[in-house]
């Protein structure tokens, strides 16, 4: 069955790099040779400049420390993504603070990523990043991020959480003594990008999206697929709701749940189902088959699954919560107000129903990821924080010899 048979971002700016010729004693006026050639002849050739990597010796280093490898979370996704990235002028590292662990064993890594951090060398060529998130994240990884500014290393805080600015809030001493660790503070949405700059002087932020990588189209089915913690803040309450008034009018559409039980248990549902926590490839593969991709959250900073339901060509279903509007701008998703379960069933019922608006989203959807999103739109603005970062870094140290 074919999925027609089933039914009916802000920009970044960035500024151009200008470079002047070198002084040189000016040479005698050249006298121009005219030669006559055929007019078929007279097409402009463009030389072609190959992109060449930093030499070996040349090349920096930027060291990670968070959470990685097949956790579930953004914040995982993120770092997983850089590490399998070739930068041009940077090697990566991994400092792993926490794996998803608890007890003695959670306890083992952090003192582990406090001894390799200790342990760093080249700090004139390195740059260490932070992933962080609120709570114990905030207070551990910010930690250790204050010990590489201290040892001299360039800083980055690197700024995942989706409550950010309620925790800062809440706990300014923390934060501002975690950012002030920073040479360089990235942000997620304007909200957190805004809430930093009370902290540190604003041209230390810098807004910067998640980037995912590239993704494939399968044979398209009538699925709806939601990604994330099954929880309350995720909005599952509600999409379970809608989707048990929207079911029985389109028996051949299919709800996916996929994410870990957290405070939403599973019910049984009409032309659905809980399949619960799924590995991150497992997740993808849904998604190059699916239609539609919905996560009605309450709460978000720039949720990772959106990004990648639009790298897959996903008609995307979200609320207007955090960096999501901005995300989803001009057309490349639909919005709806969080909590509201008749607005989320009429938009569902919508990319259900008319095939021809439902693939113009998704188009839309696969465009803004790549010229937005992409790994070749997103990494080279990071890795030009990441010497943003090394360069304060040398003034740091320049100030702090200088005499008088």
């Amino acid at each position: 069955m074919s999925l027609a048979d089933a039914g009916g971002t802000e920009p970044i700016e960035t500024e151009p790099i200008t470079i002047e010729p070198p002084s040189a004693t000016p040479s005698p006026p050249l006298v121009p040779i005219v030669q006559v050639v055929p007019l078929v002849q007279l097409v402009p050739v463009v030389p072609v400049v190959p992109i060449v990597p930093a030499s070996p010796a040349e090349r920096l280093t930027a060291v990670h420390i968070g959470r990685s490898g097949e956790v579930a979370g953004g914040m995982s996704q993120v770092v997983n993504g850089y590490l399998a990235h070739s930068f041009a002028d940077f090697d990566l590292r991994l400092v792993s603070s926490r794996d998803g662990s608890g007890g003695a064993r959670a306890a083992l890594l952090a003192v582990s990523a406090f001894w390799k951090v200790l342990r760093l060398s080249r700090p004139e060529r390195t740059v260490v990043i932070a992933h962080l998130s609120q709570g114990g994240s905030f207070a551990r990884e910010g930690a250790l991020l204050a010990l590489a500014h201290a040892r001299g290393f360039g800083t980055v805080a690197q700024l995942h959480g989706s409550s950010f600015t309620d925790f800062a809030e809440k706990r300014p001493g923390l934060v501002g003594s975690v950012l002030r660790a920073a040479d360089v503070v990235l942000t997620l949405s304007a909200e957190s990008r805004d809430t930093a700059a009370d902290f540190v002087p604003g041209e230390r932020v810098v807004l910067v999206p998640n980037a995912v990588a590239d993704g494939v189209r399968r044979d398209i089915e009538p699925l709806v697929v939601f990604g994330g913690a099954v929880s309350v803040r995720k909005g599952v309450d509600v999409l379970v709701a809608a989707w048990q008034r929207l079911a029985p009018e389109h028996p051949l559409w299919k709800l996916v749940i996929a994410g870990p039980i957290i405070d939403q248990p599973a019910v049984p549902l009409v032309r659905g189902e809980f399949v619960g926590a799924l590995s991150h490839e497992a997740l993808m593969k849904l998604l190059e088959r699916s239609a539609i991709a919905v996560l009605p959250s309450r709460d978000e900073a720039m949720p990772m699954f959106i990004l990648e339901a639009m790298a897959r060509s996903n008609c995307v279903v979200a609320t207007r919560v955090g960096g999501v509007p901005a995300v989803l701008a001009n057309g490349a998703g639909v919005l709806v107000e969080p909590g509201d379960a008749n607005s989320l069933e009429a938009a569902l019922r919508h990319a259900i129903t008319d095939a021809a608006w439902r693939v113009k989203k998704a188009d839309l959807a696969r465009s803004a990821f790549e010229t937005t999103y992409s790994a070749a739109a997103v990494f080279p603005l990071v890795e030009r924080s990441w010497k943003a970062a090394l360069d304060r870094r040398s003034d740091r140290v320049a100030r702090r010899y200088r005499p008088g």
